[in-house]
Parts: C-alpha cells; structure tokens; sequence
C-alpha cells in the first residue's frame, strides 16, 4: 500500500503543478473538501499506525497546497463573491468531516477504508466530469491521470488481498471494480485530448 501511497502523492505533486501553471485548481471541489477533511481525521484526529501516518502526513501537506490553490483561482468557476466562496468551502469540508466521522463510526472501520473508497469513487467520476465541463487539459495532464489510476489501482489490490474488511461485503470491491473503469475511462479521455491537440502526453505536466 506505500507504493500506492506514494504513486497517489505523486498525483497531487502534479496537480500543484498543473494549477499553478495554468492558474486554475487541478481537484474537483466537492473531492477536495472530502480529501483535506479525511486526512485531517486520519492524521491528527484518530491517526493511523506508522508508515501509513507518515503517508497521511504527506498528502495533507500536499492537499493544504491544492487548497490555497482552489481558493486562490476557483472563484473564477463559482458565481459567488469571494467572502461566500470561502464560507461554502469550509462549510463543504465541514459536512465532508462529518460524513466521513459517521461512516466510520457506523461501520466500525477507524481506518477509514469504507470513506476512502468511497470519496476516491466520487473523486473518480468529479474528474471525469471536470475534464467535460472545462473541454481543456486545464489543470489536467496525462500524469496526473496516470498516477491516479496506479495510486488507486495498487491500493485496492493491497486491501483486497491482505484486509479482511474487504472481504466484509460487497461495497469495497465494487468500489475498487468501479474507481478503476472509471480512471482508465479519465486516462483515455486526458490521452485523446493530447492527441487532438496534437501535444507529447509525456512532455507535459
């Protein structure tokens, strides 16, 4: 699961540098404020065992970045004035935080696998959304689809292999079945955008 991890760091590492290229935010909000609100929790709040804390560590640090990031660009999508901006953010990680915490608690799972899955789920199909609704690359590249794809796909193998939750019921691998059509179908559409524009996929970030 570290490979994941860092394979998932890696997507953020390209989405800071894709947003501040291109003067945009690289994550969709509603997977953004499900994200910061998660490792929040799992680092600080009911943290997880070493090495996977030290992961947790790194993406809030990195998602704090994605975070100034949207609130500095992202008002240009939304049809509010900056102070509402800001409120419906924090409102938005609030509700995430909460929703998060609940599941956990209702399914006894302080590892936060059933939330994780399911925001990565979300976060899977907001990007794909993205990427139509902008018709551009624009905070987009082939990079961060494709670390994604790896990040997610070697996740749900490791915790479909050696965690027994995922053998609890039905939810968790179908989540893992349905992350990876999604991200294959985002990497496929990130790819053809390339091709159209007729740009080098591996000389962008």
């Amino acid at each position: 699961m570290e490979v994941g991890g860092l394979f998932w760091s890696l997507t953020y590492v390209f989405i800071i540098i894709r947003g501040f290229k291109d003067k945009t935010f690289g994550m969709p909000f509603i997977a953004l404020c499900a994200n910061i609100a998660w490792e929040t929790i799992f680092s600080f709040v009911y943290p997880h065992l070493p090495p996977q804390i030290y992961i947790d560590y790194a993406w809030f640090s990195l998602d704090c970045i994605i975070v100034f990031q949207f609130l500095r660009y992202g008002i240009s999508e939304f049809r509010f004035s900056r102070p509402k901006f800001y409120l419906l953010f924090i409102a938005m990680a609030v509700a995430a935080g909460y929703a998060i915490y609940y599941t956990s608690y209702a399914s006894d799972d302080w590892q936060g696998a059933y939330a994780a899955f399911g925001q990565n789920l979300v976060m899977s199909v907001l990007f794909i959304r993205m990427i139509f609704k902008r018709n551009s690359l624009k905070g987009q590249s082939f990079y961060i689809a494709l670390f994604k794809m790896l990040g997610s796909g070697i996740i749900s193998i490791a915790y479909y292999l050696y965690q027994p939750i995922s053998h609890q019921t039905i939810v968790l691998p179908a989540c893992y079945v349905s992350i990876a059509a999604c991200d294959i179908i985002y990497t496929i559409i990130v790819y053809s955008k390339y091709k159209e524009q007729k740009i080098s996929c591996f000389r962008s970030f």
